[in-house]
């Protein structure tokens, strides 16, 4: 069955973080299962809805795949691609596989696949996440901590002082030294 997952902005997934997931699931790891189904029903849902525009024949579709895939962890090859390209790939044409064993309504050639988004564009984004993490992660410890705390907790700069115990100034001077570095990074 399709569950929910939460919110659509779900953070790119790294192939190492992918990979150790399936070798988990060929152990036999539950939850690794899980992480991985958390992770791309959705996208592997939605593929199957809009070829197949019927939400139980969707729901069967996602269950077909993951149940492949704990089956057969290796079935996914990381030389490829993206496990998340593949399972939309796979979910694709298991869809339209499923189309094909019904009585047709219309031409499969009609079915329109939309992209809710511009891959292109998706990909150059992701590329400069993944430069964004890296760059992050080199930053010394003090400098990283006090940017995650005013960026990505929506801390301020006072906030950060009293929580850290830092005088006001050093933690104005780490977050600047840090912008500073990120910004050389991204003109390289």
């Amino acid at each position: 069955m399709y569950r929910n997952t939460g919110t659509l902005n779900i953070p790119p997934f790294s192939d190492e973080e992918d990979s150790a997931l399936l070798s988990r699931v060929s152990e036999g790891d539950e939850q690794a299962m899980a992480s991985l189904f958390d992770r791309y029903s959705k996208v592997v849902y939605s593929v199957a809805l809009r070829v197949l525009r019927d939400p139980a024949s969707a729901e069967d579709v996602l269950q077909e795949i993951f149940m492949q895939i704990w089956r057969n962890p290796v079935s996914f090859t990381a030389s490829r691609g993206s496990l998340g390209g593949w399972l939309a790939v796979v979910s694709r044409n298991r869809s339209i596989d499923a189309l094909r064993r019904r009585k047709p309504t219309e031409a499969v050639e009609d079915v329109v696949l939309a992209s809710p988004c511009n891959l292109g564009e998706e990909a150059a984004r992701n590329i400069m996440i993944e430069r964004a993490r890296v760059a992050i992660y080199k930053l010394p410890a003090e400098q990283r901590k006090t940017l995650e705390m005013a960026f990505f907790d929506g801390l301020t700069h006072s906030e950060i002082a009293e929580m850290t115990g830092d005088p006001l100034g050093t933690v104005k001077t780490r977050i600047r030294s840090a912008l500073t570095t990120l910004r050389k990074v991204f003109q390289s």
